[in-house]
């Protein structure tokens, strides 16, 4: 099954969902949110699959937002979009699997942290720019960075924007596999294949009890993001990093 902005392929026991913009670094409009959202959502009631993959076509996973798409301004409902992902991945019965090479940036970076398992290759990248912007992490970065690499690392990737290659996330213990670029799609066939010989009662059952440890706080984070972003869309500061954004310049923040 293919669409425009999402390549869906349900086969094997695995669904497959490919973030289909190369041209735009498979940025996330509302079209291409709402399609990756409804086929997640839908995946728990499919009996023939028993693993999802996510991930980008092209030179990288996710570049974020679409701040220069035809959605018009960042508002309110990219958050709750991105919010309506990070559940629906959370919350499915059987596990996600993130394949990442080139930018995983933003919501992007988001996006793959929640999966239950990342396997990255060297050549990938991940980047909470949020603070580029005058912005704030959302897609429950806020808690999912944390619970993984601790607070100080959340912090310096939070409010410095600092990226981490492929091989610093994996040492960081943000990502569960690395591997060379070459070798990207051998590993994931063998994570892959691992799962859908496991029991997946008990993928699910372990599923639900690490995420009820590690995210117990998920869902106050995924409010609190989406009320504090809210607030800081409407600010100067953020309207003055997005035409930055969009000018390749550095912003001139204020404070207003």
């Amino acid at each position: 099954m293919t669409s425009d902005v999402l390549l869906v392929d349900r086969s094997g026991g695995v669904l497959t969902l490919t973030l289909n913009r190369p041209d735009r670094l498979n940025a996330l409009s509302g079209e291409l949110a709402d399609a990756c959202a409804t086929q997640l959502e839908q995946a728990t009631t499919y009996d023939d699959v028993r693993v999802v993959v996510l991930r980008g076509a092209g030179r990288a996973f996710c570049a974020g937002a679409d701040i220069r798409g035809d959605d018009g301004p960042l508002d309110r409902s990219a958050v709750d979009r991105a919010n309506r992902i990070v559940r629906a991945v959370t919350r499915l019965d059987r596990p996600v699997v993130a394949v990442v090479h080139g930018s995983a940036a933003g919501v992007g970076c988001s996006l793959a942290l929640a999966c239950d398992l990342a396997v990255v290759s060297e050549s990938a990248s991940f980047l909470l720019a949020f603070a580029r912007l005058g912005l704030m992490p959302d897609g429950g970065s806020t808690a999912t960075v944390a619970a993984s690499i601790g607070r100080a690392r959340a912090m310096r990737m939070a409010l410095l924007a600092d990226p981490l290659t492929g091989r610093e996330a994996y040492d960081a213990g943000l990502v569960s596999h690395l591997c060379d670029d070459d070798a990207l799609e051998a590993v994931v066939a063998d994570v892959v294949g691992r799962l859908l010989s496991s029991a997946p009662l008990g993928l699910a059952a372990t599923k639900r009890a690490v995420n009820a440890a590690a995210y117990a706080s998920l869902d106050a984070a995924l409010e609190r993001e989406r009320t504090g972003q809210a607030m800081l869309l409407r600010t100067a500061d953020a309207a003055e990093g997005m035409r930055a954004f969009a000018q390749r310049r550095r912003p001139e923040f204020r404070g207003e």
